[in-house]
């Protein structure tokens, strides 16, 4: 086991009428003046926005109000959300909504006691703990963004979208009401387990050897992923089911699941620049292909790993030939997305060869710029190799 740091301060209030809780708890953490942040309509018709403000409002606390994340969120946003702040003397940064909103609201929280532009954190990962406290009402368990370190956020004129990890901007309290989630259209659900999915097997794919207490609890969710996946497909009201899907999503991507390890993430790094050369592939559907892609190029290094995680996740059945139940593994991964109903080749993106051609070229200068060149752990890989996966994935 390497040698690791571990940091979680979040404050969990999970369960029905979580959100009730907002106020009560910010005030008890003296806040006085918040930034509620928030995505588009959803929020607002379900009700959820006006419970929220109903919180606030019998707690004392004052709000300042800003709406529009989009998915992929984008950085003038966050400096429209960090000028806010400034002016109002805010105190606390409040996200109501998924992941998206959650990162915008630390990009926010980071910049908003900068005297720069909030998007040099991006840029040079420079490290503050000058941060604004962030509290966070989950709509959409995927990103795990609720308890981690981590926020990704786009910028369009760059044409770049790349990530920022600071313990300090991890969210002080969250709130989960699982059946916030009950309403979430399938192919959202769908994207946000892929995104839980992909989260644990960029942890557990690396070039370390056997950690197996951390080992042990990535596979355990891995397959309570796969468990409560269909189920809440087939009954999107199973609160047992969405219970399940929103604490495993925390679990994750908090940090608990990678001690230890090095960790990969060469195929998030793949991914993001994909849903930044096109903004509405969504982060999950863009990794279900991505993942597989990946898995085929590089289970050489190790093929034994991915036969014991085939074993382990899938049931499958040891052959005595451990190259094919590698192969056999990353075709049930595959079969797992597409079960879902997320797509297994960038064709289904609306790619064919031309335009993948032309996204390489557009893609690769920035994904070195963000990862590296060589990049990953699991196999140290070129944007040759790069190139190739992406080609491979069509």
């Amino acid at each position: 086991m390497e040698n690791f740091e571990f940091v979680s301060p979040t404050h969990f209030a999970f369960g029905r009428d979580a959100e009730a809780q907002v106020g009560a708890k910010l005030a008890n953490q003296g806040a006085a003046k918040v930034l509620l942040h928030y995505g588009g309509g959803s929020a607002e018709r379900s009700g959820l926005l006006g419970r929220v403000r109903e919180s606030l409002a019998a707690a004392g606390i004052k709000y300042v109000e800003l709406g529009g994340v989009r998915p992929n969120p984008e950085i003038t946003l966050v400096r429209e959300g960090v000028a806010l702040c400034k002016q109002h003397g805010i105190d606390w940064v409040l996200a109501v909504g998924g992941g998206s909103v959650v990162d915008s609201a630390k990009a926010i929280a980071v910049g908003a006691r900068a005297t720069c532009d909030v998007w040099q954190f991006f840029e040079t990962k420079q490290q503050t703990n000058d941060v604004l406290p962030i509290a966070v009402v989950l709509t959409i368990p995927a990103a795990g963004s609720e308890a981690s370190p981590n926020a990704v956020v786009s910028n369009d004129e760059l044409g770049r979208k790349t990530g920022y990890g600071n313990d300090a901007q991890r969210p002080k309290l969250a709130f989960l009401n699982p059946e916030l989630t009950f309403t979430l259209p399938p192919y959202q659900t769908a994207a946000g387990l892929t995104d839980m999915f992909c989260h644990l097997l960029e942890r557990f794919f690396d070039d370390y050897g056997a950690v197996p207490v951390t080992d042990n609890l990535n596979l355990s969710l891995m397959k309570t992923i796969r468990t409560e996946a269909p189920r809440v497909l087939a009954n999107p009201e199973n609160y047992d089911a969405r219970a399940n899907i929103m604490w495993a999503g925390m679990l994750c991507h908090q940090g608990l699941a990678g001690v230890g390890r090095h960790e990969d993430w060469a195929t998030h790094g793949l991914e993001h620049e994909l849903s930044a050369f096109d903004t509405s592939i969504t982060h999950g559907a863009g990794l279900a292909v991505m993942f597989p892609a990946w898995m085929e190029y590089v289970h050489g290094e190790n093929p034994a790993r991915f036969a014991f995680y085939g074993r382990e996740v899938f049931g499958l059945v040891t052959s005595g030939d451990v190259e094919a139940d590698a192969f056999s593994a990353i075709d049930e991964t595959r079969s797992f997305f597409a079960s879902l109903g997320m797509p297994t080749t960038l064709a289904e993106l609306g790619f064919d060869e031309a335009r993948l051609e032309e996204a390489i070229a557009d893609m690769l200068p920035t994904l070195a710029a963000n990862k590296g060149n060589p990049f990953g752990s699991f196999k140290r890989l070129s944007m040759e190799d790069a190139a190739a996966i992406y080609r491979s994935a069509l």
